[in-house]
């Protein structure tokens, strides 16, 4: 079941990026995302504020996605706000707190290697991840509005978001509906 499950966050990822981009992964930005890691918080908008952000012909998406710290962050604050959400929760509701982690890991290892990261992501493809599913247009719209907060939560750039749309938002057709 959890593996099913991988393939709807990716749902929202999808859809949800074309509302806000992702953050330059600068060394400011990291360290940003280090202070979050041991506890303290972090506001990138205010972090990545005065730092530039490598060329965008050098560094990867993925590099300019924060790197796997600036994914992570992302799509931990997208999971919360899914099994929040009354309207798209109960595709979580049966999932333990080790599931959850692991879809949290796979969805984040999917967005890193999509976007020229060093993860490989070995979960199902789309057709098959959401095959018997029925995700409805209604869904994937909440999924979308729950990204879209995360998103902006991190104050991510509009470039990336139009990279990182134009790499995952084909794959709605092998998820709404199926």
């Amino acid at each position: 079941m959890g593996l099913r499950v991988i393939g709807w966050g990716l749902v929202a990822l999808l859809v949800a990026v074309g509302i806000v981009g992702l953050l330059p992964a600068t060394s400011e930005a990291q360290a940003c995302a280090g202070s979050y890691e041991q506890g303290k918080g972090s506001n990138f908008g205010a972090c990545a504020a005065g730092a530039a952000a490598p060329a965008a012909s050098t560094a990867s998406l993925y590099r300019r996605l924060g790197g796997r710290e600036g994914i992570a962050l992302v799509v931990g604050d997208f999971v919360a706000s899914m099994a929040a959400d009354n309207r798209v929760n109960a595709r979580f509701k049966q999932l333990k707190p080790a599931e959850v982690e692991k879809f949290k890991t796979n969805l984040a290892d999917q967005i890193c290697d999509a976007t020229g990261g060093p993860c490989s992501y070995v979960g199902k493809d789309m057709p098959t991840a959401h095959k018997d599913m029925k995700i409805t247009e209604a869904e994937w719209n909440a999924t979308v509005e729950n990204l879209g907060k995360a998103l902006d939560k991190h104050k991510v750039p509009a470039k990336e978001k139009q990279e990182l749309v134009g790499i995952l938002a084909p794959m709605k057709g092998d998820i709404v509906g199926r």
